[in-house]
Formats: C-alpha cells, structure tokens, sequence
C-alpha cells in the first residue's frame, strides 16, 4: 500500500504513522525526521531549512521534493509507503504525483487526520523535549520532577515552534496552504478523513480498519 497520511501540526500523525507502518510492515518516511537529521549533520538542505522550520513555516518545495524522490527510490519502498508530512501544498501534491508516475506507482489513500484548533493548541504547547531524545507533556505525559527529563536528568526545552506564537503561525500556515489538498484529493477519489480528537488507540483503530479494507479489495 503506497499511503499519505496528513493532519494539521498536533494531529497526532507521527505517532499513528509510526503504528501503522509497524503493523502493516511498510516504512514511514517522514519528512520532519528526514529534515532534523538534515540539520543535525549540518548539511545545505538542513542549514537553508533550519529559518524556516524555526518559525514554524513550511521548507520550500526545492529543497523536499529531492529528498522524497530519493527516498521513495529505495529498495525498502518496494511494496509500499506510508508518507508523514508531505505533500503539504497542492503544488508538492503534483510533484508527488509526477515522482510516483515515473516509478510506475500511484497511491492508494490520503488519509487526513482531523481535529479541532483548541484541542492542538493543548497539544502542542505543553510538550517538552530533552536533548536526549525523550519527549514529554505537561498534561499528558508530565515528568515526574517539573522540567527534569527522568531518563537522563538533562533540563527539558520548549521547542521554539510549539510556542504559542509560532503553533498559531503553523496552524494559520496549514489552513491557507494544506487545507486545499482535501479538495485536490476528493477529486481523485483517494481521501478519507478521520476524527482525531480521540484516543491514540481509538484513532489507530478507525485508520486500521480503513486501511484493512481497502487490502481486503485489493486482494
């Protein structure tokens, strides 16, 4: 199954992504991942990047569209995909959509995870992050000494993005340029829009069952 899964930012769509990919044995590439590994390496991409993404804009299209290309070449991709954070614009939809004729793939389902601004405002400005790679919530997943990472002790951070200025940014990005991709993928008969104000659980199994029966049709 060759799949994109989008969302607005707090969607939950990088953990669903990552559950789906592990249930249904295809890998998840997400852009944002791909991008940070980018900056950590201090690459061109990832230093032409970093402005961007610091104040919660989007990268531009020249500097993604390789990186998916490339990444959609490799072996690992042969039976099927699940695409986390790309296509973001109706223009990187038609790039997708070039890259995949020319691989003699298309997609099977753009599935858009849906939920309310109030609740991915609560999302996003309560996490907290550590340099070790641990992340947490103050809400949901609170640490158990208040900015203290309990894996390593390292004092926790506020990605600049999930400040409320920056989370108000992205979500007025998404709408003006993501939201036209559910008419774009209306029209191609390949959308299906999910409640994503539930739990983790009750989200992956609505998308589970979508996806099992369209490889119930397929087989």
């Amino acid at each position: 199954m060759n799949i994109v899964l989008f969302g607005p930012p707090g969607s939950g769509k990088g953990t669903q992504a990552k559950m789906l990919a592990e249930k249904y044995g295809i890998p998840h590439i997400s852009t944002g991942d791909i991008l940070r590994a980018h900056l950590k390496n201090r690459t061109k991409r990832g230093l032409e990047a970093r402005a961007y993404m610091d104040r919660g804009a989007l990268v531009p299209d020249d500097i993604l569209i390789g990186i998916i290309k490339d990444r959609l070449s490799q072996p690992d991709c042969t039976s099927g995909f699940l695409l986390d954070g790309y296509p973001r614009t109706v223009r990187q939809a038609d790039a997708l959509r070039s890259i995949l004729t020319e691989m003699d793939k298309k997609l099977d389902r753009v599935l858009n995870i849906d939920v309310p601004d109030e609740e991915l405002i609560k999302r996003l400005a309560g996490r907290r992050m550590c340099s070790c790679g641990a992340s947490y919530h103050i809400l949901f997943n609170a640490p158990k000494r208040e900015g203290i990472c309990d894996r390593c002790g390292k004092p926790l951070y506020q990605r600049d993005d999930d400040k409320e200025e920056a989370i108000m940014n992205r979500l007025e990005v998404y709408k003006h340029q993501t939201q036209p991709l559910i008419e774009y993928y209306t029209n191609e008969g390949l959308l299906m829009t999910v409640n994503g104000a539930g739990s983790i659980a009750e989200v992956f199994n609505e998308i589970s069952r979508v996806l099992d029966e369209l490889q119930k049709r397929a087989s």
